[in-house]
């Protein structure tokens, strides 16, 4: 039996994780000698706290120990466990991470200059997704196509958010699409 790799651990945890209503965001297998460290990503729209990933972590334990001794995978003479979320330096990748970042700021990069916007509402398709700012005490509104692979890192922020921001990232999709073309 094979050292298992990352793909063949998401097949086999995918049950638990989905049975809690979680994405898994990444699984990182580091082999220390004789020793490992599974590291496993998850996540969801209503955050999960601690005591679902103890849960989690827990279950899926369970079923890697199982897996061991029907001669499954083969995860070394031990293992550590780590379940968590991604993190806040995670970058927006897939719709499902913007549309979990709603409100929040988020750094872009695009032609090698970073500006920061706030994330609004994601197209019902999923492919794009609208972006507020102020400049100048107005707020400007653009629509970021999914497409285009423009970097993303979600911003810490210690303040409240521009009202007026926050009520365009309230919006839905149509209702802020129509104010960006009203208020060109």
């Amino acid at each position: 039996m094979a050292f298992p790799g990352e793909e063949e651990l998401v097949t086999l945890i995918t049950p638990v994780t989905e049975g809690f209503g979680l994405d898994i965001e990444g699984v990182k297998v580091t082999r220390a000698g004789r020793k490992s460290v599974v590291g496993i990503r998850v996540d969801s729209d209503s955050r999960p706290d601690l005591d679902l990933l103890e849960k989690v972590s827990q279950e899926v334990s369970s079923l890697l120990d199982a897996a061991e001794e029907r001669g499954e995978v083969n995860l070394g003479a031990g293992y550590t466990l780590e379940v968590s979320t991604p993190g806040v330096d995670a970058p927006l990748t897939l719709p499902r991470h913007w549309r979990r970042n709603r409100n929040h700021l988020v750094e872009l990069t695009e032609d090698g200059q970073k500006s920061v916007w706030r994330v609004g509402p994601v197209s019902p398709e999923e492919t794009s997704v609208v972006l507020v700012r102020t400049v100048k005490k107005d707020c400007e509104v653009r629509v970021l196509e999914f497409s285009e692979n423009t970097p993303a890192v979600v911003e810490i922020e210690f303040s409240n958010p521009p009202a007026a921001e926050t009520e365009l990232t309230g919006l839905d999709y149509d209702q802020a699409v129509a104010w960006q073309e009203e208020n060109k």
